[in-house]
């Protein structure tokens, strides 16, 4: 299996770095300063899973199959993580998000 370093920094960051951004402006949008932890968590997903698509766009390839399904399951062990609660760094902007909104 090749070293996909860069992928496997970019997924594990992709809550921290680009969802939690994302969702923290959506729920400031539709004007709920209050979500719940799991209606912040589903968001935070929806907006991960966008990754899908810039992963859909690799070499229809053996190599670029081989590459997109072990991102892909990268990406689910990510999601699964965020769903239970268990990525440190989403928790952690969703209280401060809730408690200083």
């Amino acid at each position: 299996m090749p070293d996909y370093f860069e992928i496997d920094r970019l997924i594990e960051d992709l809550a921290k770095v680009y969802s939690t951004a994302c969702a923290t402006t959506w729920f400031k949008v539709s004007m709920n300063k209050k979500p719940t932890v799991e209606e912040f968590r589903t968001k935070v997903v929806d907006f991960m899973r966008n990754f899908e698509y810039t992963l859909s766009s690799y070499p229809q390839t053996v190599e670029g199959s081989r590459f997109r399904g072990y991102a892909n399951k990268t990406l689910q062990k990510e999601i699964e993580k965020v769903i239970q609660g268990n990525n440190k760094e989403v928790e952690r902007r969703y209280k401060y998000f809730v408690d200083y909104s």
